[in-house]
């Protein structure tokens, strides 16, 4: 018994793909234009999650490094007549001294809340009527070592010591924010800036503070200054940076140092839930790039199907041939669709290396270390095939449905 003929027009997956190649190929623009927009959407993707990953890296760094080494010292509160919570002790002046006995303890700095009356902060000594009312930067007062104690770089200048402590000079340190806003960008001319009328000179600025951020915004003078022309009374909070694995037992031991017959009085925190906080970050930023590439994606399969359209249209007569010689409706929707995969596939693997080479060098410029999960890359390569089939779903169904004698006619 013969076997049955094969219908003229009709063929195999392996002519089918010849077919797809050689229809990517006839037209040079339409195939870079769709790998284009393929390449766009993949490398968007592996951008948004590799610095996605890269970021949430250098956020859990920060997190655990404050874990390991800090403790933060504040009077404890309890509920007043009035309803609000209220301190029911004051940090002592010496409090630095006090913990810098205790083992472990590598650096500490006490920082309070200086009160101007209404006076404002201000570069240049005018008084002004008809200025914007406005209170400039805040002021604080310290104690210690202001940049080992907050993680603080000086950016200009220096801070002041423990002479111009003793002496109680009218020295400040700016942070940058506060350098900033009062115009100030360099200390070599020792410019002043007035606290109410008074004049302190600025001997530096510091920026990049790991704890007390706060501080980025405020004038910092020394607290016997702050004492002698404001009344400032006591520190708000004793910041304290011990050896690593240190930071629960100087936590334990600070109260008591600080106030042996009622360390209740104060309460000494370290960065327990920093575990779960650093997951939350590092989970939200995920989401949020993983979003940005996802948008940035859907535009790249919009291009790859509006430009597959566009092949459509323009190959009708061709589909119109090929079905009049016994092609199947299969066979055209195949053949489209391996055309789109193929593109896919080569855009994923384009739009992969240049997602990679851009996270590189978005770290290297911001002096991170990349990180970026090989499966992503992997994946990428199949996001970009997976695109292409999707985008070219529609246009393959409009080109099977093409019957071969309007194609013809309308050549």
């Amino acid at each position: 018994m013969r076997p049955p003929r094969a219908r003229p027009g009709r063929a195999g997956f392996a002519a089918l793909v010849r077919e797809a190649v050689v229809g990517v190929g006839m037209k040079p623009s339409r195939f870079l234009a769709t790998l284009a927009a393929t390449v766009i959407g993949i490398g968007s993707l592996v951008v948004a999650v590799g610095i996605g990953q890269t970021a949430a890296a250098q956020v859990t760094s920060r997190f655990d490094s404050v874990a390991a080494t800090h403790v933060e010292v504040s009077a404890a509160t309890s509920e007043g007549a009035d309803g609000k919570d209220h301190a029911v002790a004051t940090l002592p002046a010496d409090s630095v001294d006090r913990v810098a006995r205790l083992t472990g303890v590598e650096a500490a700095v006490q920082v309070g809340d200086v009160d101007l009356a209404g006076e404002r902060v201000t570069a240049v000594d005018l008084d002004d009527p008809e200025a914007a009312p406005t209170t400039g930067p805040t002021v604080s007062a310290a104690v210690g070592d202001i940049l080992a104690a907050t993680g603080a770089t000086v950016t200009t200048g220096r801070v002041f010591d423990a002479g111009h402590r003793e002496r109680a000079d009218r020295v400040a340190v700016l942070g940058a924010k506060a350098a900033d806003a009062l115009g100030i960008t360099d200390v070599a001319s020792a410019p002043a800036v007035f606290l109410g009328h008074l004049p302190y000179t600025v001997i530096g600025i510091v920026d990049g503070l790991a704890v007390q951020t706060a501080l980025e915004s405020a004038v910092i003078i020394p607290d016997t200054a702050a004492r002698r022309d404001f009344g400032y009374a006591a520190p708000r909070v004793l910041e304290i940076v011990t050896a690593p694995g240190a930071s629960s037992l100087v936590a334990h031991q600070a109260p008591i140092a600080l106030a042996p017959s009622a360390p209740d009085s104060f309460d000494a925190s370290t960065p327990a839930d920093v575990t779960s906080l650093s997951g939350g970050v590092r989970g939200d930023l995920g989401t949020a790039f993983l979003i940005i590439g996802g948008i940035t994606l859907l535009a790249g399969g919009a291009g790859i199907m509006g430009i597959t359209l566009l092949s459509v249209a323009q190959r009708s007569s061709e589909i119109g041939l090929r079905r009049a010689l016994g092609a199947r409706r299969s066979d055209i929707a195949v053949q489209f669709l391996v055309e789109t995969g193929l593109v896919g596939a080569l855009g994923g693997m384009s739009g992969a290396a240049l997602g990679v080479a851009a996270i590189v060098v978005v770290a290297a410029v911001s002096g991170w270390t990349p990180v970026l999960d090989p499966v992503v890359v992997a994946g990428a390569v199949l996001a970009g095939a997976l695109l292409g089939l999707v985008a070219g779903g529609y246009p393959a169904l409009r080109a099977s449905r093409i019957e071969p004698a309007e194609a013809l006619r309308a050549d």
